[in-house]
């Protein structure tokens, strides 16, 4: 790890890493230009860099630099708002890649370096460790299954790398919690594993495709075998189809078991569009099953953050 810190790795896009620019139409006769910074890693080295949505999100044009000093213009390739991340693609050639770590081995207490570029100063290393695995309830995505680790994550670290003792990636530098506008230990990174899973639909198709049925739902609270209560079925969807009703308790999607709205909406999700799925639902005393066809699920806007 240390030898890959001290070389200053390429495949660690930086100094600055992202140059993002915004007209404003409101200034017809000179024109004015926004610049924000971010992070990112090689992936491959066809160009493709993995970071944040919500570092690319609204760029009208991209720069990428690398910490050899090279730098050229970027295309975003694929966008994916709701778990936040992002492909770029660079015309560069002869590209280092840093190689993907097996997220699902990292363990609470594991050593990590947090490597981006933090207000513009430059290439950035902060240490620290596993704090927690598999936050998903944390409220920042659609789609989470964060590493959790308390080393310093600071604004322009998004996008950056989250890599273990051997140096390998394990892990897009996401967000923090913070009090009082700075890191306060409490840094999120997006998995390699999640990211993996998601990349080659992102190359090929420019999004991420999940399932949807069309329902709207809230925890059961107070009953031992979970579920959500469902509180409205959009009219013509999956679910209106297949004669889903408010008030229903949605218990199971296809084999999965559905103990509340974040185990529904990953079951959903996962479904492929245009596959059939059975839904368990409890209607009063009864238990009901109902078959429908799922449809695709609407892309959304995820607001952006600093």
């Amino acid at each position: 790890t240390a030898k890959r810190v001290a070389r200053r790795s390429p495949e660690l896009i930086d100094d600055p890493l992202f140059r993002e620019f915004f007209g404003l139409a409101e200034m017809p006769e000179r024109t004015r230009l926004e610049t924000t910074l971010g992070s990112g890693v090689i992936v491959d080295p066809a160009g493709y860099i993995l970071t944040n949505f919500h570092v690319i999100g609204d760029a009208d044009a991209i720069v990428v630099a690398l910490a050899d000093g090279r730098a050229a213009p970027a295309q975003d390739i694929g966008i994916d708002p709701e778990s936040d991340l992002a492909v770029l693609r660079t015309d560069l050639d002869n590209l280092p890649v840093l190689p993907l770590g097996d997220a699902g081995a990292v363990q609470v207490g594991d050593v990590v370096l947090a490597i981006g570029n933090p207000f513009g100063v430059g290439q950035t290393v902060t240490q620290g460790i596993v704090s927690a695995t598999g936050r998903n309830r944390v409220g920042i995505n659609t789609f989470e299954n964060f590493l959790q680790t308390d080393a310093a994550i600071n604004p322009g670290n998004s996008g950056g790398a989250l890599i273990n003792a051997a140096g390998a990636l394990i892990g897009i530098n996401t967000a923090i919690l913070a009090g009082g506008g700075g890191n306060q230990g409490i840094s999120f990174a997006i998995p390699t594993s999640m990211a993996a899973a998601l990349l080659p639909e992102l190359i090929d198709a420019g999004g991420v495709k999940r399932g949807w049925i069309g329902i709207d739902g809230r925890d059961v609270m107070g009953d031992a075998g979970g579920g959500i209560r469902i509180v409205a079925v959009m009219r013509g969807g999956p679910a209106d189809q297949a004669g889903v009703l408010p008030g229903d308790i949605l218990r199971g999607i296809g084999d999965t078991p559905v103990r509340d709205s974040r185990d529904a909406i990953d079951a959903i999700s996962a479904l492929a569009p245009g596959s059939d799925v059975t839904l368990l639902v409890q209607r009063g005393s009864a238990a009901v099953e109902l078959r429908t066809r799922v449809s695709t699920r609407p892309q959304l806007k995820i607001p952006q953050r600093g």
